[in-house]
C-alpha cells in the first residue's frame, strides 16, 4: 500500500555531496596542479541536482534536485569553470517555497489534487537534471519526463523549452539519447501510458529535429527502461520487471513516478533487438528478473548481438539513493552493479549471460569511437569501497581492472577523451569530476586513460553536489 512520505527538515548534517549550492560562476579559472594537454580542446558539459530544499524542507530523493548545468572548458592546456542553475517553471516553483511533481517529491499537499483535477491529469516535472545532448542546432537539458530545456553552451544561460519537430505520444521519455557518430545518427524512445502501453523507438539524424518512428512495441508491464544502445545494425533494449502503475498517479498521496514503480521479478527482464533499418523485431526474450540503470555498449558478432551493463539483482538502489538513506549512510551503502555481458543469438538459440569483472561499478562509458562497435576497455566509478569511491578502467578481456583510488574522495562519471589521430583504444585522457568530502573541495581529474596516472587536476571553487551524466563537446560535436 502506498504510504504518503514526510519530506526531511533542512539541517547542517549533509554531507557536501548533497548540500545546495549557492553560487554560480562564469569563466572561473581554477588552480591546477600538473599539466593539461595542448590537444585537449572543448568542454565537458554535465548535469545534475543543485539545489535539495525547497521551502526551508529537504526533498525526498537524489532525483528530485534542482537542475544546475557544469561547464569544464579547455583550449591551450587551460580550462574554465561554469556552473548555471536552469531557469524553469520547477525553479520558480522552488523559489517560491513549492516541489511540484518531482521524481519522489511533491509539497504542494491537497493543492496537488486540485491540479490534477484541472489539468485532467498530473503534469511532469520541467526539471531537466539527468544528462545533456546536442538536437538540431540546440544543447539540450534532459530528464525522463516529456520536457526538455535548450541551453547557451558557453553561458549555460537557459534558452527555453525544446520541441520535436512530430506528433509523438510520450509520457516517460529517454534521458539517454544513443547517438551513433559513425554514421550521424541519435537513437531514443518515448514511453506512451494508456490501456495498451507502448514503447516508440526513433531516430534522429543529425542537426534535425524530428523523430522518425523506428518501431512501436507493447510495453511488458510496463517496466521502467532507463537507457538505450544502438549497434552498426541493430537498437537493443532492456526492460526490467520494476513496473510503472500509471493509475497511481491519481491517488491523492501519490507524490512522483517513485510511487507508481513495483517490483514484479516474476516478470523477468526482457530483451529486445530491433534491426536498425527497417525496425522488425529480430528478437524479443525474458531472461532471469535483474535491475539495469544504464548499458556500457553494444556491437554486433557473427550470429549475435553483445550487450554490456552495469546489472543489480533487484530495484532496491532506487531506495537505497533516497536523500534519507544517503545523508546518514552515504554512497558505501548504496547497492553495488556489476558488469555483465548478454550475447543474443539473432536466430533464436539461447541467451548467453557472463559477469565480466567482479567488483562493483557504476555511471560506465566507452570513448566516442568505440560506440555501437566492439571495445575492449570501459571505464567507470568503482562502487564496493569503504570511505572512497574510484575510478576504474575494466579491462573486458581478462576480467581486470586498473583504478585511481584516494581515501574519502568520490569520483563521478569518468569520460574518456581519445588523442586527435590516435591508433590505440586507450591512448588518451580521462576526465571525471570527484568530491573529497573530508576537505569539501571538489577537483577535476585529468587522467591518462591507458594507465589511470593522475595528470592533471583542476581546484573548484566550490564543493560540487553529486551530479549525474554529461559529454565532452568538441568543435560542436559530441564526443562523449
Amino acid at each position: 500500500m502506498l504510504v504518503p512520505r514526510q519530506v526531511g527538515v533542512v539541517t547542517d548534517a549533509f554531507g557536501p555531496g548533497f548540500r545546495t549550492v549557492e553560487r554560480e560562476y562564469r569563466d572561473h579559472e581554477p588552480r591546477v596542479e600538473g599539466t593539461i594537454p595542448a590537444w585537449l580542446s572543448g568542454a565537458l558539459v554535465r548535469n545534475g541536482p543543485g539545489r535539495f530544499e525547497v521551502g526551508g524542507e529537504r526533498l525526498s530523493h537524489w532525483f528530485d534536485g534542482l537542475a544546475m548545468l557544469r561547464r569544464y572548458a579547455f583550449e591551450d592546456g587551460e580550462m574554465r569553470y561554469t556552473n548555471r542553475f536552469l531557469r524553469t517553471d520547477a525553479y520558480e516553483d522552488a523559489l517560491a517555497g513549492r516541489a511540484s511533481g518531482q521524481f519522489a517529491t511533491d509539497t504542494r499537499g491537497w493543492r496537488r489534487f486540485v491540479s490534477w483535477l484541472r489539468n485532467l491529469g498530473p503534469q511532469p516535472t520541467d526539471n531537466a537534471n539527468v544528462h545533456v545532448a546536442r538536437l538540431g542546432d540546440e544543447y539540450v537539458a534532459l530528464t525522463e519526463a516529456p520536457h526538455r530545456v535548450a541551453f547557451d553552451p558557453q553561458t549555460l544561460e537557459t534558452r527555453g523549452p525544446f520541441s520535436f519537430e512530430d506528433d509523438l505520444t510520450e509520457h516517460i521519455v529517454s534521458a539517454h539519447l544513443a547517438r551513433d557518430p559513425h554514421r550521424g545518427e541519435t537513437f531514443g524512445f518515448a514511453m506512451q501510458f494508456g490501456m495498451n502501453p507502448q514503447i516508440h523507438v526513433y531516430r534522429v539524424p543529425d542537426g534535425e529535429r524530428r523523430r522518425q518512428r523506428l518501431a512501436s512495441l507493447d510495453a511488458h508491464g510496463p517496466g521502467y527502461i532507463h537507457d538505450i544502445s544502438v549497434t552498426r545494425d541493430h537498437v537493443v533494449l532492456a526492460e526490467p520487471p520494476l513496473d510503472i502503475r500509471a493509475w497511481r498517479a491519481f491517488v491523492p498521496w501519490t507524490e512522483g513516478v517513485f510511487d507508481l514503480m513495483e517490483w514484479s521479478p516474476d516478470r523477468g527482464t526482457r530483451l529486445v533487438v530491433l534491426d536498425r533499418e527497417t525496425g522488425e523485431c529480430v528478437r524479443d526474450v525474458t531472461t532471469d528478473p535483474t535491475f539495469v540503470f544504464h548499458h556500457i555498449n553494444a556491437y554486433d558478432e557473427a550470429g549475435a548481438v553483445v550487450l554490456n551493463l552495469v546489472e543489480f539483482p533487484d530495484a532496491d538502489i532506487l531506495e537505497a539513493m533516497s536523500l534519507d538513506e544517503l545523508d546518514v549512510a552515504g554512497f558505501p551503502e548504496v547497492p553495488d552493479g556489476h558488469l555483465v555481458r548478454y550475447r543474443i543469438d539473432r536466430h533464436g538459440g539461447p541467451v548467453e549471460r557472463e559477469r565480466l569483472y567482479a567488483g562493483g561499478i557504476e555511471l560506465p562509458r566507452v570513448p566516442r569511437e568505440f560506440r555501437g562497435r566492439r571495445h575492449r576497455y570501459a571505464y567507470c566509478q568503482t562502487t564496493d569501497r569503504k570511505g572512497a569511491n574510484g575510478l576504474a578502467k575494466v579491462d573486458c578481456e581478462r576480467g581486470e581492472a586498473t583504478e585511481w583510488l584516494a581515501q574519502s574522495v568520490f569520483v563521478e562519471e569518468p569520460m574518456p577523451i581519445r588523442r586527435p589521430d590516435a591508433d590505440a583504444e586507450d591512448d588518451g585522457v580521462v576526465l571525471a569530476t570527484a568530491l573529497d568530502v573530508d576537505r569539501e573541495q571538489s577537483m577535476l581529474l585529468v587522467c591518462d586513460a591507458a594507465t589511470l596516472e593522475e595528470r592533471a587536476r583542476a581546484f573548484l571553487p566550490h564543493p560540487e553536489p553529486f551530479g549525474f551524466h554529461g559529454r565532452f563537446f568538441r568543435d560542436g560535436s559530441d564526443h562523449g
